[in-house]
């Protein structure tokens, strides 16, 4: 709350004006400061400054409410409390879709279709509310260049034809959805810090960013040392800001997750999963020791932030083309699966193979496992024909030395 602008906490404009000049733009800038401090700044009196410091510690005071008021906002106005994926079992299991006012999380290996339905929500957010739209507008940050206006309009066109049945309308659709490409920490971060303004003067409903992960992983190596604080720092700071814009404002915000490799006997490797001998399930690794550790796929950015937000759904592998979306972590729904595919309409779920039913033995959300492409190449075929990576991977380096070795004997002389 206390990121609140000061133009939100009934300030006068010429004052806020001042104030800014001074790089005073938020509540937490303005209570940071000493009574001294604000006077000199804002050229009132004692007293005066005190009334202004009680109207602002106000209007960022958290307000109290009890849950038959939350109870009733949603029971008088449903529409607002959920956004509609139209995945109808899924929607149903969250009891309406992605919650308002909360964050979301999407994890999966790469190809699994986190962008997708990042893609498919923008369109469903800005449609009207008879159709279970929030009719507004998008802000879609994407840190991987991810995002194609192309593909956008595929999926406009073909899950809704009736509705968006001419250019126009999907022209005023696209022109609701304002994407910013942000490809390192501080730039997102400051995306985020100045986001609120934007939320009401474009009349935001949804906020997505694709993908925290991605710009985290590349900027700290936790191996370092302090890298580990300052990453959790950022997140921190993040998760917190998007909170409050969320409850604020009463929006879904809905954040994707990559997948990192964590070992039963040590810390989770944080390395991204973008070699061939990485994009498998790892049921097995090596220890330092030399000796066999067993391990699993699982979340990225560790067990703190995997707190931080409200819902999270996994998207795996399954089987060509089936893939599988499992509600992990949510404060209304039970642990759940569904398969599903992707098609020209987005994401479509498969009817008679959900499996709602299904029930979790671990004890961390957070450590849920998650299948990547090579295990469901692994379950069809015989262990003979599924090669040794490790094994000709240090094939091929000692191959590569040898050579080497053996020019540089050449070019010498000594051989």
């Amino acid at each position: 709350m206390a990121a609140k602008k000061l133009r939100r906490a009934r300030l006068s404009q010429e004052l806020c004006e001042r104030l800014s000049r001074h790089q005073i733009t938020t509540c937490q800038d303005f209570l940071c400061l000493s009574l001294l401090e604000l006077m000199k700044v804002t050229g009132q009196s004692y007293y005066d400054v005190q009334k202004l410091l009680c109207r602002v510690s106000r209007a960022c005071a958290p307000k109290m409410q009890t849950a038959y008021e939350m109870k009733l906002r949603k029971s008088v106005s449903p529409s607002s409390a959920f956004l509609s994926t139209t995945l109808h079992s899924l929607d149903k299991v969250l009891h309406g879709g992605v919650p308002c006012g909360s964050l979301t999380e999407i994890t999966s290996p790469p190809g699994c279709g986190k962008t997708q339905f990042c893609i498919m929500a923008s369109v469903l957010a800005t449609l009207p509310v008879s159709m279970g739209g929030l009719d507004g507008a998008v802000i879609y940050v994407d840190t991987e260049s991810a995002f194609s206006a192309e593909r956008l309009i595929e999926i406009a066109g073909n899950r809704f034809p009736t509705y968006f049945d001419s250019d126009e309308k999907l022209f005023c659709m696209t022109r609701s959805i304002h994407l910013y490409r942000e490809l390192t920490c501080g730039s997102v971060l400051k995306r985020i810090m100045s986001l609120e303004e934007e939320i009401i003067s474009k009349k935001v409903k949804l906020i997505i960013i694709d993908s925290v992960a991605s710009v985290v992983r590349k900027e700290f190596d936790t191996k370092l040392q302090g890298n580990l604080a300052e990453r959790s720092n950022f997140l921190a700071r993040g998760a917190s800001v998007l909170k409050y814009l969320a409850e604020e404002f009463s929006i879904p915000v809905i954040l994707t997750n990559q997948i990192t490799t964590s070992l039963s006997n040590g810390p989770a490797i944080q390395a991204d999963l973008v070699s061939p001998a990485d994009d498998l399930s790892l049921s097995e690794g090596a220890s330092g020791s030399g000796k066999r550790e067993s391990g699993c796929v699982t979340a990225a950015l560790g067990n703190t932030w995997s707190h931080s937000v409200n819902t999270r759904l996994i998207l795996q592998y399954h089987d060509l083309p089936t893939r599988q979306l499992l509600v992990a972590k949510s404060p209304v729904a039970p642990f759940s699966a569904f398969f599903y595919t992707i098609e020209k309409s987005g994401l479509v779920l498969q009817d008679g193979k959900d499996q709602t039913n299904l029930t979790w033995e671990g004890t961390n959300p957070a450590l849920q496992t998650i299948r990547v492409r090579n295990t469901a190449l692994k379950d069809t075929l015989p262990d003979a024909a599924l090669p040794n990576t490790i094994a000709y991977g240090s094939y091929l380096i000692a191959a590569f030395v040898l050579s080497s070795h053996a020019h540089w004997l050449c070019v010498t002389g000594w051989l």
